[in-house]
């Protein structure tokens, strides 16, 4: 049976999507914040909707949303939120943005919900408990040779710069196939067992904090690229079948 918590962060993003939906493929109006990131009305009013069912549900938990920032950052219990993660397809009328809710207990990534309403994908997990894509449980692939892995790759223009550059090359060439999927899109992938593993640099917590629960109740592992577990301040990934990880993780050390 699903927790409260679980309840919460599913009736929040059902209500993420009704608040969307009107706004896709619209005249938007897009205002630059001062990160230099695009934000429009559908991202503040989805957060607004989402921060209302969370609090309702489970008063008195801290809040971390990427439109109205830090709350309570020191309760046991905080929600990390992206309304529309993927504003700027959302922006170009690229179905691939999704709603991001996951929850941090005592440190420990224990909750995560990402629904994509323009492709009809709801996936959630909860520790302990597996994961699922539209109610049907799912697990990652058991593919144990690079020769045979599918990759996908996101947001790399850090990693473009850095030594791992010429490693992920070499990579590139040991792997069966290479796309480049992005945002939410991959991380379902991942956790059905549709690809082996995902490659990023550029990110943000609230980016794939849910994604990372997905993927490890899917029996993966997601870390950063230096191997380190997930946490709030992770800006890169690497999210993949256990088989592989290590694999991974030594071929792309610079």
């Amino acid at each position: 049976m699903p927790s409260r918590e679980l309840t919460a962060a599913v009736e929040a993003a059902a209500a993420a999507a009704e608040v969307i939906r009107p706004f896709y493929r619209s005249a938007l109006a897009v205002r630059t914040k001062a990160d230099d990131s695009p934000v429009t009305d559908a991202d503040v009013r989805a957060e607004q909707v989402i921060r209302a069912a969370l609090e309702r549900h489970c008063p008195g938990y801290g809040f971390y949303g990427e439109e109205t920032g830090q709350h309570a950052m020191q309760q046991s219990h905080v929600w990390l939120v992206d309304p529309i993660d993927g504003t700027k397809g959302f922006i170009r009328g690229t179905p691939y943005f999704s709603t991001q809710i996951a929850l941090l207990r005592d440190g420990a990534l224990v909750l995560g919900v990402s629904s994509a309403p323009a492709v009809e994908e709801l996936a959630y997990a909860e520790s302990g408990s597996g994961a699922f894509l539209n109610g049907e449980r799912v697990q990652v692939s058991a593919v144990a040779e690079l020769s045979q892995a599918h990759v996908s790759t996101g947001n790399l223009k850090s990693l473009a710069a850095s030594a791992r550059w010429g490693r992920l090359a070499a990579l590139i060439g040991r792997v069966a196939r290479i796309r480049g999927y992005g945002d939410f899109v991959h991380y379902h992938l991942l956790a059905r067992g549709a690809l082996e593993a995902v490659i990023e640099s550029d990110v943000n917590i609230l980016d794939i904090a849910a994604l990372a629960v997905i993927v490890r109740e899917a029996g993966g592992l997601c870390t950063d690229l230096e191997g380190e577990a997930v946490g709030l301040g992770t800006h890169s990934v690497l999210a993949s079948n256990v088989a592989l990880h290590a694999q991974l993780l030594a071929a792309l050390r610079p």
